[in-house]
C-alpha cells in the first residue's frame, strides 16, 4: 500500500511539473511572437527614417504630404549610411535597468531569472542549484542602539512606503517608531505610541504596518473580554489608538496578523490560539472579520498567496493548509512531522513559500504552491543553547527573494542561500547577547536590522 501511495506521489509531482514546463514553453513562444513583431516593426521604422529627407520632415510638421517611391538599398549600402551615422553626434542612450540580486555579487555572473507577465520571477529553477553557497559578507562591527524599550522587544516591522523607518514593539505595551540616518548606521526614535490594550493593558503580539503607510494594525488577547485589536493611526494624534468592537477570536492569544497581496489595502488575515483563521475586510470604513476555517490546534502563522488569492495558515497541528477564496475550500492540504509555527511568502517569486518547523536543523522548509506533494528544500541549524524551538523566533525574505534570515537563541543570526544544494547557513552572524527574535533586510540599503531579547537594535552592514 505505501508503495502505491508513493507511485502515485511520484506521478502527481511528474505532472505538475509537466504542467510548469508546458506553461513555460507556451510563454516563451509568445515571446517569440512579440519580439519578432517588434523586430519587423523597427526594421519597417528604421528604413523609413533612412529614406526621409528633410524637405519631407517639413512637409509633414506642416500637415502636407508628398509622394515617395521607397527603394531598399543594398546590404552593403546600409552598412555604409551606418559608419556615417555613426560618426554624427550621438543622441542619450536609453537604459533599461535590469534586477539584480540583492546583495550585489561583483565580477560573479548569476543565472538570470524568468519574470512572467504577471511581473513575478520564478526563482524555483534557481533552487538548489548550487553546490557551494554564495557568501554574505557583513560588518563585524555591528552598530548597536538602545530601544528604549523596558521588558522584552517582540515585533520588528519595517515601513512599506517610507524605507527610512521601521518600528519595534515590546512586552512594555510601546510601539516604537525610528527613522534610519546615514544610510544605516544608527537611527533616531519619531515617536512612542502606548498600544497597551483598555482592560488588561496587554501588549500587541504582533504588529502589520498598513501598506498606505499611514497606520498599524496591532493584535492582541482574546482572554477576559478585552479588545482583540486596534488601529494606530500615526498621523492623528488625538485618535492616535482606536480598538476595535469586534471580537472572532474565542480565547488565546493571537499569534499573527497579515495584510493580504492581492487587496493590500482592504483585507488583512489573522490567526490564533483558538484554532480560528480570521478575515478582515474593510467595509465603509470599518473592519469587518469572517472566520474562514479552524485547525484542530493553534494556528501560529498567516500569510496570503498573490496569484491564487489563497490564505495560508500554520499550526501546531503539524499542517499547512491553503484555503481558496474563490471555491472557500481548503484547497492546499499538507503535513509536516513536526510544529509549524510561522509562514512567510518569497517576495519575488509568487509560488514559494518558507515554513518555520519546530524540527532540530531542520528548522525552515521551503515549498512551492505547484506541488503539493512534497517540499521543494530545507534548511537549519544546530542550536546549542536550546533544544526547543521558539514561536517568537522570526524569518524575513531578502527583498530579491535568494536569501532568508532567521534569528535563532544561540544568539546568532543565520542567513541560507536558496541556490545552495546544502542546509548549512552561507553566514551566521553573532552580534548580540540573548536571544535574537528577527532579523530583517531594509528594502533599498545593504542593511540587516535585528532585535534581541537583549533590549538592542542591531544594525549590520552588508558588504
Amino acid at each position: 500500500m505505501t508503495a502505491n501511495n508513493d507511485e502515485e506521489e511520484e506521478e502527481e509531482s511528474l505532472m505538475s511539473l509537466l504542467d510548469h514546463l508546458q506553461t513555460r514553453v507556451a510563454y516563451y513562444k509568445s515571446k517569440l511572437d512579440k519580439s519578432e513583431k517588434k523586430l519587423e516593426e523597427t526594421r519597417t521604422k528604421l528604413a523609413h527614417i533612412r529614406s526621409s529627407k528633410a524637405p519631407r520632415v517639413l512637409a509633414i510638421e506642416s500637415g502636407e504630404e508628398e509622394d515617395c517611391d521607397f527603394q531598399p538599398k543594398p546590404r552593403y549600402q546600409e552598412e555604409e549610411d551606418c559608419k556615417i551615422i555613426n560618426t554624427k553626434k550621438r543622441k542619450p542612450l536609453l537604459v533599461i535597468p535590469a534586477v539584480s540580486p540583492f546583495p550585489a555579487k561583483k565580477k560573479k555572473k548569476i543565472r538570470k531569472t524568468e519574470e512572467s507577465e504577471s511581473g513575478d520571477f520564478r526563482l524555483i529553477e534557481m533552487v538548489s542549484s548550487s553546490s557551494s553557497p554564495c557568501k554574505v559578507n557583513c560588518e563585524t562591527s555591528t552598530t548597536m542602539l538602545n530601544s528604549q524599550h523596558k521588558r522584552k522587544l517582540r515585533t520588528l516591522v519595517l515601513s512599506p512606503t517610507n524605507h527610512h523607518q521601521f518600528l519595534t514593539s515590546a512586552l512594555d505595551g510601546f510601539v516604537n517608531v525610528w527613522q534610519i540616518q546615514d544610510r544605516g548606521s544608527h537611527a533616531t526614535l519619531v515617536s512612542s505610541i502606548n498600544a497597551g490594550s483598555p482592560k488588561q493593558r496587554r501588549w500587541p503580539e504582533d504588529i502589520a504596518w498598513h501598506p498606505s503607510g499611514g497606520s498599524l494594525v496591532s493584535v492582541y488577547n482574546a482572554d477576559s473580554g478585552d479588545s482583540q485589536l486596534a488601529i494606530l493611526n500615526l498621523n492623528d494624534k488625538e485618535k492616535q489608538v482606536v480598538f476595535l468592537e469586534d471580537k472572532p477570536h474565542v480565547k488565546g492569544v493571537i499569534n499573527n496578523v497579515m495584510f493580504m497581496p492581492w487587496a493590500a489595502a482592504d483585507c488583512f488575515a489573522t490567526c490564533g490560539n483558538d484554532h480560528a483563521v480570521v478575515l478582515w475586510t474593510a467595509q465603509r470604513n470599518l473592519w469587518k472579520p469572517q472566520v474562514l476555517h479552524t485547525n484542530s490546534s493553534a494556528v501560529m502563522g498567516v500569510a496570503g498567496m498573490q496569484q491564487k488569492r489563497m490564505v495560508i495558515s500554520v499550526g501546531a497541528d503539524k499542517k499547512i493548509i491553503g484555503f481558496d477564496l474563490q471555491s472557500e475550500i481548503a484547497d492546499y492540504n499538507h503535513r509536516l512531522e513536526s510544529k509549524c509555527m510561522s509562514v512567510v511568502p518569497n517576495p519575488r517569486d509568487l509560488n514559494l513559500f518558507m515554513v518555520q518547523t519546530g524540527a532540530p536543523q531542520r528548522q525552515l522548509r521551503l515549498f512551492d504552491m505547484r506541488l503539493k506533494v512534497s517540499q521543494v528544500h530545507e534548511f537549519g541549524w544546530n542550536q546549542e543553547s536550546s533544544t526547543s524551538q521558539s514561536a517568537l523566533i522570526n524569518q524575513a525574505w531578502s527583498p530579491d527573494g535568494l536569501y532568508i534570515t532567521s534569528g535563532s537563541a544561540d544568539p546568532v543570526i543565520h542567513i541560507f542561500d536558496i541556490r545552495y544544494n546544502g542546509s548549512q547557513p552561507s553566514r551566521s552572524i553573532k552580534a548580540h547577547q540573548k536571544r535574537v527574535f528577527k532579523a530583517a533586510w531594509h528594502q533599498s540599503l545593504p542593511l540587516l536590522i535585528s532585535i534581541s531579547s537583549d533590549l538592542n537594535i542591531g544594525f549590520h552592514t552588508i558588504t
